[in-house]
């Protein structure tokens, strides 16, 4: 990478990027309140198995091939994908979750790069996984590999911290669960660049019941 390319990625994965991300706890937070976790142990666990099986493989697939769609200028295969992942969202809840994230990154990135309109203008709503791949394609961030790793880095910090609050853990329990969970990050992005489109799946029924347990938890802290 370039450094312009590494300065891009990090802009472009930084909890400062005002997309909402920090207020989402993908099911951690009914999984605290059930006690299924409640230690560090238990919430790397949980991560772990969800970069091996979970939806955030399947998204980040589909944040691969929104790079590749706007890397060819191919606004129906965009807009394809993008309501692929619409449908392939297990609740209203994560559904929800992922286009308002969607729309505030699309609304930074034509702040940003105005010329990316004609390829957004039939994206609405936009999922984040969508908007993640055209920035990074915008902004010509390479090897694809490190883009997969942003993505998945960023994912993995706002749910660590989401188990910060609610557990609650230390800061420095956090920042070292997130190192441990390197060699996952890096396992699920190869195995991740190696899918084609026949083998997207994933198998996401936890956090499904885990989303859907938010709607009547009695107290909540995040949206989700």
């Amino acid at each position: 990478m370039t450094n312009d390319h590494i300065l891009y990625l990090l802009q472009l994965a930084s909890p400062a990027l005002p997309v909402g991300a920090y207020s989402y706890s993908e099911g951690i937070e009914a999984l605290v309140d059930i006690g299924t976790i409640s230690n560090a142990q238990s919430l790397q666990h949980w991560l772990e198995q969800e970069l091996r099986y979970g939806a955030i493989r399947l998204e980040t697939a589909v944040m691969v091939r929104a790079y590749h769609a706007v890397q060819k200028k191919d606004s129906e295969a965009l807009s394809y994908w993008n309501s692929w992942l619409s449908a392939a969202r297990e609740t209203e809840e994560l559904r929800l979750s992922s286009w308002q994230m969607g729309r505030s990154l699309v609304k930074l990135l034509l702040q940003l790069q105005p010329q990316v309109w004609p390829l957004v203008e039939t994206l609405e709503p936009c999922n984040y996984a969508i908007a993640f791949g055209m920035a990074a394609a915008s902004w010509e961030i390479e090897p694809l590999l490190s883009v997969v790793l942003g993505y998945l880095h960023t994912w993995t910090t706002n749910l660590v911290t989401a188990g910060v609050k609610l557990i609650p853990l230390g800061q420095t329990a956090g920042q070292q669960l997130i190192l441990n969970l390197f060699p996952n990050l890096m396992n699920a992005a190869t195995a991740i660049l190696a899918l084609s489109d026949d083998d997207l799946c994933s198998c996401s029924w936890g956090l499904s019941l885990a989303s859907m347990a938010h709607e009547i938890q009695y107290t909540r802290l995040f949206r989700s």
